[in-house]
């Protein structure tokens, strides 16, 4: 678990928005830019995605940025690596220390399996993905976005333990407020998120909350 505070400050900001629970983003993050998620509340999992925003076919690898840098958790000086081999990002600053790569967007399916059948149609990520790549055009071309381009994501301040039998357990977060994770992209990024609406896991105390999206240009790193 590695902690590196950013010198970055709010006010140099060229793009700040709150993200309520529950809700969808989809932006483009050019070369260079610096981009933070910062958890207000604290315990909230924010799953994202990344991908070349000019050929989003490459796109965010788990399985290579896990082999990168041989270790399922990210933290400051990971690289998120592309299917491509390449990197798209590189956390610059972490003051939680670990976010997780394996638990997975929450879907209908899951709902179902984890918690009862009835919360089948309780509010998912996958949900909130679909919703946001099919009310956007991405990539040259105006490439079109689907459910085949929902691929292993990354579950910012997530805390998903890997026990010694190989096996994962959602657990209380490890994140308090004000904790947040910074990133360089290097390569123009579309980045999309879904900002965790689940009721049913303790990670977030059963409580989704907001998340503060900010981006920097690159003079001002």
């Amino acid at each position: 678990m590695t902690i590196v505070e950013s010198k970055l400050t709010l006010e140099q900001a060229c793009y700040d928005l709150i993200l309520p629970a529950g809700e969808s983003w989809l932006h483009e993050v050019k070369r260079g830019q610096l981009f933070r998620i910062l958890d207000l509340e604290g315990n909230q999992a924010v799953d994202t995605l990344f991908y070349n925003a000019r050929n989003p076919e490459e796109r965010y690898s788990a399985v290579d940025t896990i082999r990168e840098q041989s270790n399922l958790y990210l933290s400051a000086g990971t690289r998120l690596m592309s299917t491509e081999g390449r990197v798209l990002m590189t956390i610059v600053a972490d003051t939680c220390g670990r976010h997780d790569t394996l638990g997975g967007a929450c879907a209908a399916e899951s709902n179902s399996v984890r918690y009862a059948i009835d919360k089948k149609y309780m509010h998912s990520c996958r949900d909130s993905f679909l919703h946001a790549l099919g009310n956007c055009d991405c990539g040259p071309g105006n490439i079109q976005l689907g459910k085949r381009d929902l691929t292993a994501n990354v579950n910012f301040f997530m805390n998903v333990p890997v026990t010694p039998q190989g096996e994962l357990t959602f657990a209380d977060g490890i994140s308090a407020p004000g904790k947040y994770v910074e990133m360089r992209a290097e390569m123009d990024v579309t980045i999309l998120i879904s900002n965790c609406p689940q009721l049913n896991n303790p990670c977030n105390a059963y409580n989704p909350t907001p998340v503060r999206l900010l981006v920097w240009d690159a003079v001002s790193h």
